[in-house]
């Protein structure tokens, strides 16, 4: 990273609140049109060097430079061209809507005397409607008192206020805490349209998908440490939580972690379990030895659940891994050998029965017998394509599974409408390979339990890092009191299968019945992040 290309340095950072250290010397550089990402669990001072980067707090020790200037204490974060979106909004609730996303910065005449403008009220609602026409925000009025809005709508004018005047950094403290899944979204996209306008972001945030969804660097902080700085595309998730929970052996992480929604959230509860349990064995000494004794015992149980989670998940990689070597090797074999010999036999009886001294009922026997051995041979084929798609290694996961769906329908007779991706692209080959052998045990699954007769596949991404396919099916549904387990303990192994395929690539699944009848399978898989002119062609703005 050169000098010319760094728009905000922070170094040595130290900030304490009277005994207590926050911040221990953070240094820190982020590039202009650079997303920077910083995870931390709650606690580890993400909030406090977002405040003091935006000039809200002094630091004990330690500077700033912005553009190679070193700015002083106090500062104006918005005069210097930084914006930041706060974790909780700071409002002023005896204004309205457009009175709190123009504070500071109302417009009117003259335009060189801030304090003598007379305020045009009309253009400021003009932009301030632009901006929450941007977020999608559903606002009742602009003459509407913040004090009556929802937490999520004081948030989304918190967020209109940066976008009325361009910036040089937006520093973002996770304010999605308090917004929707629709309006994290359009963050994250708002997130890359500033990145592609060559705006700095430095993003703090507990949600990691968000951060490897736009990141093109991440920081990790712990204990007022960075512990980890590094290119996003060139770390994993099990490798940032290790570094955010300071396990020593980043290698025992597993993607089965990443198949539970609420590993992280449980983590950080727990944290607060502990610390209130501290507290309370500080209040009850008479207790300390039962409680230590509890709390040793607890922790012995969970390195050994996880100890056992760990050897089932590479066991269960392990296996996968080896039969789909296995699956490759004989389709290969019965490719190059058996269909080979038999296309030899056919040939050597077309010449026999070709020969003049061969009677006629014996040619017609050969003729009987060449036919059985093509049909034998279009079988032998189609058992090659299940063990191993042909057109997975040389045209990737789109064509591989068009190819299937397609012999799958003249096979079963069920109509199968296909909607992939056209900007799908090639991934990993691990990742090729499970998504294809979910596709294959979701549509084995209707020609056997569903009788249905018409099913439709649809592979999207739903971001620039998640890959969905959903699979869905006119037929019976699942009962009512389905039961995976059970499934699977009556010898119904189809979606046991693709849940722990799902599993290992860290994804999440859904299964749901359908309102009119049938089976919705949904599958949602993190994939490493598609080339740049991929992001730009997924862009919803694009």
């Amino acid at each position: 990273m050169s000098a010319s290309d760094v728009l905000l340095e922070v170094h040595h950072i130290v900030k304490s609140f009277g005994k207590l250290p926050v911040l221990r010397g953070v240094t820190l550089e982020v590039k202009a049109g650079e997303v920077v990402g910083v995870a931390g669990k709650n606690g580890a001072g993400k909030t406090v060097l977002a405040s003091i980067i935006a000039g809200l707090m002094p630091p004990d020790d330690g500077y700033l430079k912005l553009e190679g200037t070193v700015l002083p204490w106090p500062f104006c974060a918005r005069d210097k061209g930084i914006e930041l979106i706060p974790q909780s909004p700071v409002l002023a609730d005896s204004l309205d809507v457009t009175g709190n996303i123009f504070l500071g910065r109302e417009l009117g005449w003259p335009s060189r005397f801030r304090w003598l403008r007379v305020p045009n009220r009309k253009r400021m609602d003009e932009l301030a409607e632009q901006a929450l026409a941007t977020l999608e925000a559903h606002i009742p009025s602009l003459r509407e008192h913040v004090a009556y809005l929802s937490p999520e709508q004081r948030q989304l004018v918190a967020i209109a206020r940066v976008l009325i005047q361009a910036a040089k950094l937006i520093v973002i403290d996770d304010p999605t805490a308090l917004l929707s899944s629709p309006y994290q979204r359009k963050l994250l996209t708002l997130i890359e349209a500033w990145r592609d306008k060559g705006t700095a972001v430095l993003f703090f945030s507990n949600n990691l998908d968000h951060l490897f969804a736009v990141a093109d660097r991440l920081l990790v902080l712990r204990e007022g440490h960075i512990v980890m700085e590094t290119p996003t595309d060139e770390t994993t998730r099990e490798e940032v939580v290790a570094a955010i929970v300071g396990m020593s052996d980043r290698r025992e992480l597993t993607p089965i972690i990443w198949a539970l929604d609420s590993y992280y959230r449980a983590r950080e509860q727990a944290e607060k379990l502990r610390h209130q349990q501290r507290l309370l064995e500080k209040d009850l000494a008479a207790q300390t030895s039962l409680r230590e004794q509890l709390l040793e015992q607890l922790s012995l149980q969970i390195a050994a659940l996880d100890k056992a989670n760990r050897a089932l998940q590479e066991a269960q990689r392990r296996l996968l891994t080896e039969r789909e070597q296995e699956r490759k090797r004989l389709a290969r074999e019965l490719h190059d050998q058996i269909i080979q010999d038999l296309l030899s036999i056919n040939y050597q009886l077309e010449d026999l029965g070709e020969a003049e001294s061969v009677p006629l009922p014996v040619r017609e026997d050969i003729s009987r017998v060449r036919e059985d051995i093509r049909t034998l041979i279009t079988e032998v084929r189609r058992i090659c394509g299940d063990l191993r798609p042909p057109t997975i290694d040389s045209l990737g996961l789109g064509a591989a599974i068009r190819s299937y769906a397609r012999d799958w329908q003249e096979r079963t007779g069920i109509q199968v409408t296909l909607d992939v991706d056209e900007h799908l692209g090639r991934l990993p080959e691990p990742i090729e390979l499970s998504l294809f052998r979910i596709v294959q045990e979701g549509l084995n699954n209707v020609w056997k339990h569903a009788q249905a007769t018409q099913v439709h596949i649809q592979i999207h991404h739903t971001s620039p890092r998640m890959l969905a396919i959903t699979i869905a099916d006119n037929g019976r549904g699942l009962p009512e009191d389905f039961d995976l387990a059970a499934a699977s303990r009556e010898g119904h192994y189809g979606l046991l299968g693709i849940s722990e395929r799902v599993a290992l690539l860290g994804g999440r699944l859904t299964l749901k019945n359908r309102p009119r009848g049938g089976l919705l399978i949904r599958v949602e898989v993190p994939h490493p992040r598609p080339s740049r002119a991929v992001l730009r062609e997924l862009s919803p703005g694009d």
